[in-house]
Order: C-alpha cells, then sequence, then structure tokens
C-alpha cells in the first residue's frame, strides 16, 4: 500500500511536469520528462513505469537510498542532470558511465568513499558535486577525460591529494578542495587557463608548501589558502594580474610578512613581484644544465686535475661554454684559452643520456 501511495506521487509529479510543459512551445529537450522525487523518505528505488530513455532530469535528495541500481541509470541515456545528495548512498553505480549526456552530477552529502572510474565516460559533465562525503582519493585519470567540466567541489572529504590529471581540466572554472587532508597540489597548475577560483583552505597541519605554477593561473580572480601551514607564499604570485581576493589567514608566514599582509592584496603582489625579479637578477640565483647534473650526482662538475683547476678561473655558465670559458692565472700564461675542446662532439658525448644511462655504466 505505501509502495503504491509513492508510485502515485510520483507520478502525479510527472504528469504536473508534463501537463505545463504542454501549455509553452515544445522543444526537443523539453519533450523529455523530468522527474522529481526529492523528500520522500524512498529507501529503495522501484522500478517505475516510465519509459527512462525519456528522461532529462532526476531529482532524488533528501532521501534514505542506500544504493542505485546499475539497471536504472544504464537505461536514463537522456539525462542532463541527476542529484541525489543528502541520501545514505555509500557508492555510485559503474553504470553511471553511461550517461554520455549528464552535465550535472550532483552526490553530496553521502557516505561515498570512492567515484567509480567509468565516471570519466561522463564526458559532457560540467559540474561534480561531492562535497560532504569520505572521499579519500578521486580516480588517476578523472582530468584527462571531463574536458568539458567547469566546476569541480569535492570540499569536506578525507583527500590526501589531488590526481596530477587535475592539471588537464582546461575548462575548469571553480575548484573547491577545502576541508581535506591535502599534503600537496598538482605541479602543473598553469594549463588551468580557465581557472577562476581557487579554494584549497582548511587542510589545516597538512598542506605546507603551494607550487610555483599556482602564479601561472592567468584567469584566477579568487585564492583562498587560509588555515593551512604554508610559510611562504610562491613569488610567482606576484604574476596574478586578474586576481582580486587572496586569503591566507591562519597560516605561519613568513614571505610575505604579515604586516606586508595587512597592507592589503595589491601590497602583497607588488613584494613577491620584487622579490621574483630581484630573484632573477641575482646570480646566485641562476641554474643551468650543468647544475641539474650536479645535482643529481650525474656530473661532479669538475673540469682537469686539481692542479689545472687552480689555474683557472671560471666565468657563468650563461656566457656558454664555447666562449672563452676562463683564464690562466700562471704568469706563464699570458692570452685567453677557449673551451673548443669541452665543446667538442666527443666531449659532449659524455654526457649524453644515453652515454649515462647505458646498460656499462648501470652495471
Amino acid at each position: 500500500m505505501y509502495e503504491q501511495r509513492q508510485q502515485q506521487q510520483m507520478m502525479n509529479r510527472v504528469d504536473r511536469r508534463r501537463n505545463k510543459g504542454e501549455r509553452t512551445k515544445v522543444t526537443e529537450e523539453e519533450r523529455l520528462e523530468i522527474v522529481d522525487l526529492s523528500g520522500m523518505s524512498l529507501e529503495t528505488l522501484t522500478n517505475p513505469s516510465l519509459n527512462l530513455a525519456n528522461i532529462s532530469k532526476l531529482y532524488l535528495f533528501n532521501n534514505d537510498l542506500q544504493m542505485i541500481p546499475e539497471s536504472l541509470t544504464a537505461r536514463m541515456l537522456n539525462l542532463v542532470v541527476l542529484d541525489v545528495h543528502s541520501n545514505q548512498l555509500k557508492s555510485l553505480p559503474n553504470s553511471i558511465g553511461c550517461l554520455s549526456k549528464l552535465k550535472v552530477l550532483n552526490v553530496s552529502g553521502n557516505h561515498i568513499e570512492s567515484l567509480p572510474r567509468t565516471i570519466e565516460n561522463c564526458r559532457s559533465l560540467e559540474e561534480l558535486n561531492a562535497n560532504f562525503n569520505k572521499l579519500s582519493r578521486l580516480p588517476d585519470t578523472i582530468g584527462f577525460e571531463l574536458i568539458n567540466l567547469k566546476k569541480l567541489s569535492v570540499n569536506s572529504n578525507k583527500l590526501v591529494f589531488l590526481p596530477m590529471s587535475t592539471s588537464h581540466l582546461t575548462s575548469l572554472k571553480t575548484l573547491d578542495a577545502r576541508l581535506n587532508n591535502l599534503r600537496s597540489l598538482p605541479e602543473d597548475l598553469e594549463n588551468l587557463i580557465n581557472l577562476e577560483v581557487l579554494n584549497v583552505s582548511q587542510n589545516f597541519q597538512y598542506l605546507e608548501t603551494l607550487p610555483y605554477s599556482i602564479g601561472l593561473l592567468i584567469s584566477l580572480v579568487e585564492l583562498d589558502v587560509s588555515y593551512n601551514k604554508i610559510t611562504t607564499l610562491p613569488d610567482s604570485m606576484g604574476c596574478l594580474r586578474k586576481l582580486q581576493k587572496l586569503c591566507v589567514e591562519g597560516n605561519p608566514l613568513i614571505s610575505p610578512p604579515m604586516e606586508v599582509v595587512e597592507r592589503g592584496l595589491d601590497v602583497v603582489k607588488e613584494y613577491l613581484s620584487e622579490k621574483m625579479n630581484a630573484g632573477h637578477k641575482s646570480p646566485t640565483k641562476k641554474k643551468s644544465w650543468v647544475g641539474k647534473l650536479v645535482k643529481y650526482g650525474t656530473f661532479n662538475g669538475r673540469i682537469g686535475s686539481k692542479k689545472d683547476r687552480e689555474g683557472f678561473h671560471y666565468h657563468s655558465f650563461e656566457e656558454g661554454l664555447a666562449s672563452p670559458a676562463y683564464t690562466r692565472k700562471s704568469p706563464k700564461y699570458t692570452g685567453n684559452r677557449t673551451v673548443e675542446g669541452l665543446a667538442s662532439p666527443r666531449l659532449l658525448g659524455m654526457f649524453s643520456p644515453r652515454r649515462l644511462f647505458s646498460s656499462k655504466n648501470l652495471s
């Protein structure tokens, strides 16, 4: 009896939507059904007497659903909006990948621990709201396929990191990942060319640094990194020309110092910009490919014997290895000596990747 009453209520709601549509000029999209079953204390979804392929919007929020049948989503091929927030869901069906026309998915306020990898097949998806769940990770490849995603909200979860593929969401405008356990952000954020709002606040004792690429987000308008353990803002943030709102309170900031922060966003940007410019002008900040070889132990930076090295003065590598790169200090030596020999193909071959990582050297 109770199920019959629920079924009748469902049909009444669909009929009201249908009749309302008949009074206006009906387009192809409006011919599809809008089904609203929200707030009906539903614990399960019985097989409705509806043509599931005709449903464009399905509202199931504020119920007690613990699962969504695989067969249900597999047949809703024209679904554009699916809202199941505030239920008791622990997972989403793998068949959600069949929803190729889905644009809005709201699964917030549930108990979901992971999203199915098949969600990457929802390539029309523009908005994904998974706030207030138990997510510990997102699918590794989520950013490679959801090329139309504009808003990603995953706040109030247990995320330790965002997958590297997140940086491939080039249509993304809003990324909300506050109130998680984030320890770092992807390095290649500069690819998010349309990102306007980034919120990674309240990761408390976990998030200590921000990547340099955060200063290359050319469309960024709002940035909230408050209540983390960040001590230094990247100098590159001085380049954020469109930035209008910056929240950094609750961090043990050293650079810029709090007296600079308190003077406002423009002063912070000027401080970081000047610091960045000073760093580029300082010769101690210059890096070269030889420096990288030295850093990773591939090249020890020594040329010739100790006696030979004592007799030469090294210029910066910016002048080029093939230039007059050192001069003899000994009285017996009266002219400049080029390093043409060092730049010859024979010796440059010593530093080639093929030689450095050959089987002979690895054995």
